[in-house]
């Protein structure tokens, strides 16, 4: 088989082991967001009533589907590289052959695919939950979705860096959720060059429209779809360069393999 082949079907098949184990875990996440979003539906309802229009609903659970699948790849970057600490396995995978980098861009393929898995599967419930209908043509979410999440990745992998560095910021980890979340419910980016280079922004608004208004994704302006992609890759490459930079400095130091 060749290598880099070989190291995809190695990492996710201990990715795929990891999740059966603690599907119990897995479990309690879907049903814990799940239960978030009943409150906000149904306390929304209570307090506001009718004053809740369907724009405002389609806006709530399509920026919910992109906060579960963008937490779920945000944590699960830095998450990755807090575990191999704590196991004792970071500094054999950074003398592997592939180096630290290459597995962990692997595992950010894994976490992207099963966040967008996971915050489809919280769509379907939260469509029936709120008797809306909307228009979920896969190849378009799907896409729109992964652009979306990429610039999170990007992040993902400064924190997953810091952490070699200063071990425990989960605190200053969980925080960034609350920024993704201020992301999400930005306006639109229409004319304003500074709000569609900030990441989930162009691709929050564009998700909203695809599933709302039926917008296919070769509907889309050229110009949204270019941007969307060079503010994905250009904050998953950007982030991949600080990784690399801070696991140099963490191997100086001497720090790489301490938890």
């Amino acid at each position: 088989m060749n290598p880099a082949a070989g190291l995809v079907a190695a990492v996710f098949e201990k990715q795929l082991i990891l999740l059966r184990r603690y599907w119990i875990n897995t479990a309690m996440m879907l049903v814990s967001t799940y239960v978030f979003f009943a409150m906000i539906f149904y306390g929304g309802q209570a307090v506001a009533g009718p004053a809740i229009g369907e724009g405002t609903l389609d806006g709530i659970v399509v920026g919910f589907f992109l906060f579960t699948a963008t937490v779920s790849a945000y944590f699960g970057i830095a998450g990755n590289v807090m575990r191999e600490a704590q196991w004792g396995t970071l500094e054999q995978l950074a003398m592997s052959p592939f180096g630290i980098g290459r597995v962990m861009a692997v595992k950010a393929v894994w976490n992207v695919s099963i966040s967008v898995g996971i915050g489809l599967v919280l769509l379907v419930v939260m469509v029936a939950t709120t008797g809306r209908t909307l228009h979920l043509d896969p190849v378009t979410v799907v896409t729109l979705a992964v652009l979306s999440i990429l610039s999170v990745v990007g992040i993902g992998f400064v924190f997953a860096g810091l952490s070699l560095l200063y071990k425990r910021i989960e605190n200053a980890s969980q925080l960034m959720q609350f920024v993704f979340i201020g992301l999400i419910v930005a306006p639109a980016a229409d004319g304003r060059p500074l709000l569609a280079a900030l990441p989930l922004t162009q691709g929050s608004a564009m998700l909203t429209e695809a599933m709302a208004a039926d917008t296919r994704l070769w509907e889309f302006p050229a110009a949204d779809l270019a941007v969307l992609a060079a503010v994905g890759v250009g904050y998953l490459l950007a982030g991949y360069v600080v990784f690399h930079l801070l696991v140099r400095r963490a191997r100086t130091l001497g720090v790489l393999g301490h938890y």
